[in-house]
């Protein structure tokens, strides 16, 4: 199934962020087969740098990266896509400027349901970034659920035990753009963020 010909933006209400950029993925995915879902900030400014443009995007480089410094033998997003592992963003229009406002996450957030429920056997959820897990926040709290993250710098609540209906949730920092390659510190923690969530499929894959 490719996700985009399901779940669209169709008034596309939200200023301050590039509507031109939207991007919804369109990429051919078994949903049944998706464990991890990995959920970043908002898609890039140019479309080329999306992760699954074909090529070697931006987004794609840093991501594999990401995986590799991890320990996984990687080298693109579809060897990713193949360990049942999907990636989205929060936000589904390019962000204009450094932040993204608290309404606009909350808006798309709207889209980012519709999208999450089409995998059903997802066990993991990575928030990369502040975006993300205000999204899921979101979600949860219109649902009547309670909040699925705490308030608190990344590095304070990220070895902590989250769940969001019944499934297991990393925080962690954004690895989609050139901040991954600056940021050292951070570059660090999410290879351990990432780490621990493939460690947690590989335990709950020998349970069942």
């Amino acid at each position: 199934m490719r996700v985009n010909e399901y779940v669209k933006c169709e008034t596309f209400p939200c200023i301050e962020v590039k509507h031109e950029c939207c991007i919804i993925p369109d990429v051919d995915v078994k949903s049944a087969q998706v464990s991890i879902i990995m959920i970043s900030e908002a898609a890039p400014a140019n479309s080329t740098d999306y992760y699954y443009t074909k090529g070697n995007p931006l987004f794609q480089k840093t991501t594999v990266q990401a995986f590799k410094d991890a320990g996984a033998d990687v080298s693109s997003i579809k060897d990713l896509l193949d360990l049942g592992i999907y990636f989205t963003t929060a936000v589904k229009c390019g962000k204009i400027g450094y932040g993204i406002k608290s309404g606009i996450i909350k808006e798309c957030s709207h889209i980012l349901e519709k999208e999450l429920a089409f995998f059903p056997n997802v066990k993991i959820f990575m928030l990369m970034g502040d975006a993300a897990i205000k999204a899921i926040n979101y979600i949860a709290k219109r649902m009547g659920e309670p909040r699925v993250i705490p308030a608190g710098s990344t590095y304070k609540i990220r070895n902590q035990e989250y769940f969001f209906r019944r499934k297991r949730v990393f925080p962690s920092y954004l690895q989609a753009g050139f901040s991954f390659f600056i940021e050292k510190s951070k570059r660090r923690m999410i290879a351990e963020d990432i780490t621990r969530a493939l460690i947690h499929i590989k335990e709950y894959n020998a349970i069942m």
